[in-house]
């Protein structure tokens, strides 16, 4: 038996030089934490001027090329561009030639696993899908959010210890997510971060329209609190008029969100209709209490305004 073998591709040196294809708010920041694990950032890509400048801010002396050139260069490319995008980049990178057999090519996309990679896996590539379920400013302050950070990762499972190194050489935590539930796991974390933020906007606004005048600074410790104990005590930390049954304040609310905010009606609603059923559940609303609460979040006014007057 030879002694003598083929290097496995699989095999990747110790420090890896890095490519960004999208230089938005994730590329940089993540080629940016690699950077500070010791691996060598060779090559950007971006459109936009915003991009450009981004890049330049994130990864100086860094060289803005072509994708295909980030490529050429790089022994990891990070493909961070939007969703609906990256078939049709993948696509087009494998098409043309420039993917290389035994290249990380890692995408963060959230709804995505690694089979979009297909076509560069075709092409000899290595697919790595590596999702940081962190919300980015496109600042240097996204490197140090990295540090706990957890990622959604899914991957061959010949990779998969690969991919997890690579995770927690940026600081962050692996979560490994099957192929089949990457849109469950993206959608979970839009539910949570995404709408979160259109809540909290809302709130601001009429908080300002009731005439506080820090609004950020009268939210800031009680959603603090509230999402502690969230993830502390889940459905157990349901408080307020809704979980309590308050059918006269919640007809007030919705009175009032006629008359100042109508736009806003619809999400209110929609919420206390999803807190009531988990608040019934969960044995925090009365059943007795329920009826008038459901047939005001029903017809959003229960006609019995007068009540909460």
């Amino acid at each position: 038996m030879s002694t003598s073998q083929q290097p496995d591709p699989r095999d990747r040196p110790a420090r890896l030089t890095v490519g960004v294809v999208g230089a938005g708010r994730v590329g940089p920041a993540l080629a940016a934490s690699l950077q500070l694990a010791g691996h060598r950032p060779v090559a950007v890509s971006g459109v936009s001027d915003v991009s450009r400048r981004r890049a330049a801010e994130m990864l100086p002396d860094v060289p803005l090329v072509p994708p295909a050139e980030v490529l050429q260069r790089a022994d990891l490319v990070l493909l961070t561009v939007p969703d609906d995008a990256l078939p049709g980049l993948v696509e087009g990178l494998a098409e043309t030639g420039a993917v290389r057999p035994g290249q990380l090519l890692v995408h963060t996309s959230g709804r995505y696993g690694a089979k979009v990679l297909d076509p560069a896996l075709r092409a000899g590539a290595l697919p790595l899908a590596l999702h940081p379920a962190m919300t980015f400013t496109g600042t240097p302050v996204d490197v140090q959010r990295l540090a706990g950070c957890s990622f959604g990762v899914t991957a061959p499972e010949e990779l998969r210890l690969a991919a997890e190194a690579l995770v927690i050489e940026m600081g962050g935590e692996p979560e490994w997510i099957a192929e089949e539930m990457r849109p469950l796991y993206h959608a979970a974390l839009a539910l949570g971060a995404n709408h979160l933020v259109t809540l909290v906007a809302q709130s601001m606004e009429l908080l300002r329209e009731a005439g506080v005048s820090a609004p950020d600074r009268m939210l800031g410790p009680l959603l603090g609190a509230a999402l502690d104990n969230a993830l502390r005590s889940g459905d157990a930390a349901l408080t307020g008029p809704v979980a309590r049954g308050d059918a006269g304040t919640v007809a007030a609310h919705v009175a009032e969100l006629r008359r100042y905010a109508p736009q806003t009606v619809a999400g209110y609603l929609a919420m206390a209709r999803a807190t009531a059923d988990r608040a019934l559940a969960h044995g925090l609303l009365k059943p007795e209490l329920a009826e008038d609460l459901l047939g005001v979040l029903a017809t959003g006014t229960d006609g019995a305004e007068g009540d909460a007057r």
